[in-house]
């Protein structure tokens, strides 16, 4: 019982993400981005400018356009994944029924591409950070992934760059560069958000004194700490390597504290893409 009603408590949240990060991004599509002739990447880029050339409602282009890419990804990546991005697309096209009817908030093309690109990529990036997707372009980026050199982000970037290089075709070529604009701007945030605001970094320490060190990281930082066995690649001495991670706030308060106890300790600082654990918790006496 008690883990059905986790499960249900996560779905709940699951889908008020999904919810919430599909209605951020259509408002930044449709009271910024669209009223301007901006267009986002993607299937939803190809939607929009087949809107403006035939006149197709884009709440209904959106949907048929991606349910090949949802059903392709039901195929190669899951059910979840599928069941979350085809509601996420779903909601974006009711919302667009809804905010397409309303004044844009600017129509200063560069004001409504900077402001446009940092909804929809709050937006996206909530999407994503609960398991979802607002285009199936990336989804056939995954799959196409397995078969070619090329990672999922220069797919994606390729296929982006060709779609929103079209708009100079079907608008203009300033509505080209706008859109690249906003893409990039979009990017940043899609980073920041899925991955979150407090980025951690990774750390290797070598030093003389790893017990000293490491009693301090766990107890001062409460963080915890992995003691690794190395050796010099010049001197072949053994070495004592400490690694831990902590948050970007954390940095010089560890550096402080290991150049304390050993001035001589070599650090490697590094960036962590995701952290799950690794934080000690405080007993009560």
């Amino acid at each position: 019982m008690a883990n059905q009603q986790l499960l249900c408590k996560n779905t709940l949240f699951k889908v008020l993400g999904l919810t919430l990060g599909a209605v951020i991004y259509t408002a930044g599509l449709d009271l910024f981005l669209v009223p301007n002739h901006v267009i986002d990447g993607g299937v939803i880029g190809i939607s929009l400018m087949l809107q403006h050339l035939l006149g197709i409602p884009f709440s209904l282009l959106v949907v048929l356009l991606n349910l090949p890419f949802f059903y392709l990804g039901y195929r190669r990546l899951g059910r979840g994944i599928a069941a979350a991005a085809t509601y996420a697309i779903v909601v974006v096209a009711v919302c667009s029924s809804f905010f397409s009817r309303m004044a844009p908030v600017s129509i200063d093309p560069l004001l409504a591409t900077i402001y446009g690109g940092i909804l929809i990529g709050i937006g996206v990036g909530i999407v994503i950070r609960c398991g979802g997707s607002t285009d199936g372009s990336e989804i056939l980026a995954i799959v196409l992934d397995n078969n070619t050199s090329f990672s999922v982000g220069e797919l994606v970037l390729f296929m982006n760059i060709f779609i929103m290089g079209c708009a100079g075709l079907v608008f203009n070529w300033n509505s080209a560069l706008y859109s690249l604009m906003a893409y990039f701007i979009c990017s940043r945030l899609i980073d920041t958000v899925s991955e979150g605001l407090d980025s951690s970094k990774g750390i290797f320490i070598i030093t003389t004194n790893f017990e000293a060190v490491s009693d301090a990281i766990v107890h001062d930082l409460h963080r915890a700490v992995t003691h690794l066995h190395g050796q010099g690649g010049f001197l072949k001495d053994d070495k004592d390597v400490l690694y831990c991670v902590v948050s970007r706030l954390e940095i010089q308060k560890l550096k402080t504290t290991v150049h304390d106890i050993d001035p001589q300790a070599f650090l490697s600082v590094f960036d962590v893409r995701e952290v799950q654990g690794g934080r000690v918790i405080k007993r009560i006496p």
